[in-house]
């Protein structure tokens, strides 16, 4: 009976320790997308019974009543500033490169607005607060290790894409740009030589951003937590329990190693099931017959800010189909066009359209959220990729079979046409993400549970030290062995040159030999 008593006991010690913990989701990017995948994280652990507190600077569109929402609007400067630079973006070619090195100049308000709300009074309250575990949406943000490291609390990382440079040295995960292309590169099979040059050149590029980040990073840190007794920021980032990132690789790829602190939550904002639709658009999807195509360029671009030549080429391919269309279009007072088949709303439940039975094809900016719903649901895309990683993530849409990426600068009504008729009639297009969605689904754990699992797990055992690499801690040259391999080589060298020596030594006395004996016989 004792023995009976003190199982229950420990039962009970053990759920209690992480069922209704005290959770801090730090949200603080200044980008809608990335809030709906952290946001559908908070949500699947206020669900499962946790008392989450979310700070973000935007108001969400993915919420539950059991989250304690704070909301810290950003100044009017940091709102200007990223309108500004997302209408630069879509009038000019970009690559995720350029990207990084724009957060570095141009774009830095996306780093400044973040390293702002730590000192805001709204903000401070929370250390008012008694947390158990912080969960900080990464952007470029290290710096707000710091909250955590003043709570004294364990930390884990949501990351909305697979892991990058950025986020693997947070853990330890190996790069191998042998057969793993990084972040800049994009390859659906083994790699040329060619194109693994082209990979390591890019790993050194995205390694000096690492140090440009870690340089301005360290400084905002040292401004924002002057404290002694808190650790480095180099310190912090050794100690991080867990990272969660937005992939699946054993069907989205590449297949690459990766260490127990990555935890793979791809599809997290996929609900199980979807909510009922809006009324105007449930009806209009229902009396779609002919199938329907869902358009929109995501939340940080709004469509009317796209080249006016490249909207009408949309409108007047789309307005003449027999499929009818939905377009997200925020600017409701000043639209491309009218046309009987196309339905105008300033927002839309993308992941609840896209699992709707009719909607046939997607029109999109190939943002990772909306490309990850999409292939979940089985829909085929056309691709008008603009910045960031959109380019990667269109190329491997495309390689992948799932539909066609195009380029929203030099495309013409009669391209968009010949692609939109393409995806929309040609089988292998439907049939491939399918496929792929068949794949996508099946794991072992849902997304949800993943997240609610490994949380706990970290609650459970206040933190997750255990599950480190070892390459954590150590230097460049200790984690490539340069050390060893240098040490191999000044060997081989010290070896050559003994042998070079006695070699000499023994050729200068037989040498010396023959000559004694020539000389000798010279005087018989």
């Amino acid at each position: 009976m004792l023995a009976l008593r003190s199982v229950f006991l420990w039962v009970v010690a053990a759920v209690s320790c992480c069922h209704g913990a005290n959770i801090l989701g730090l949200y603080s990017a200044l980008s809608p997308s990335h809030l709906i995948i952290h946001m559908s994280t908070a949500k699947a652990l206020a669900e499962a019974g946790h008392n989450v507190t979310v700070v973000t600077r935007l108001k969400p569109k993915v919420m539950h009543d059991k989250i304690h929402l704070i909301v810290v609007p950003p100044t009017r400067e940091h709102e200007l500033a990223v309108k500004n630079a997302a209408s630069d973006t879509a009038g000019s070619r970009n690559s995720r490169l350029s990207t990084k090195f724009d957060l570095l100049t141009r774009t830095r308000v996306l780093i400044d607005s973040q390293a702002d709300l730590i000192s805001d009074p709204r903000f401070q309250r929370v250390y008012e607060t008694k947390f158990d575990l912080m969960i900080l949406g990464s952007y470029f943000n290290d710096f707000q290790l710091g909250v955590a490291a003043k709570m004294k609390i364990p930390v884990i990382v949501n990351w909305m894409m697979p892991s990058s440079a950025l986020i693997d040295r947070f853990v330890g995960n190996p790069s191998e740009i042998s057969y793993v292309p990084n972040e800049l590169t994009y390859a659906t099979a083994r790699m040329s030589f060619l194109k693994r040059a082209e990979n390591a050149l890019k790993q050194l590029i995205l390694m000096y951003s690492v140090v440009a980040f870690d340089h301005k990073f360290n400084r905002i840190y040292n401004e924002i937590f002057p404290e002694k007794d808190l650790p480095t920021l180099e310190e912090l980032r050794k100690n991080i329990s867990m990272v969660f990132v937005g992939s699946h690789l054993i069907s989205d790829g590449p297949i690459r190693p990766q260490v127990p602190a990555i935890v793979e939550i791809g599809g997290i904002q996929v609900k199980d099931q979807p909510d009922p639709l809006p009324e105007d658009i449930d009806q209009f999807l229902n009396n779609s017959t002919q199938g329907a195509i869902l358009i929109s360029f995501g939340s940080c671009i709004k469509s009317s800010i796209l080249k006016p030549e490249i909207i009408q080429a949309i409108f007047k391919v789309v307005s003449n189909l027999k499929q009818n269309v939905i377009w997200k279009w925020e600017d409701l007072g000043n639209l491309p066009g009218n046309a009987t088949n196309i339905l105008f709303k300033n927002w839309l439940p993308q992941d609840d359209i896209l699992s709707h039975p009719n909607t046939k094809l997607f029109i999109t900016h190939a943002g990772k959220g909306g490309v990850t719903e999409a292939q979940y649901h089985g829909v085929p895309m056309v691709a008008f990729p603009i910045f960031g990683d959109q380019p990667i993530n269109a190329a491997s849409m495309a390689g992948l079979g799932h539909g066609l990426a195009l380029d929203l600068l030099t495309t013409t009504e009669d391209s968009l046409r010949k692609a939109v008729k393409e995806v929309l009639e040609n089988r292998k297009y439907s049939q491939a993400v399918r496929k792929f969605s068949s794949l996508y689904r099946d794991r072992p754990l849902t997304p949800r549970q993943s997240v609610v699992f490994w949380t706990e797990y970290v609650l459970r055992h206040h933190g997750a030290p255990h599950l480190q690499s070892p390459a954590v801690h150590l230097s460049f040259i200790e984690l490539n062995n340069l050390d060893v391999y240098a040490s191999f080589v000044a060997i081989l060298v010290l070896f050559c040159l003994v042998i070079r020596q006695v070699w000499k030594f023994l050729y200068s006395k037989l040498l010396l030999g023959q000559v004694e004996m020539l000389k000798a016989k010279k005087k018989q």
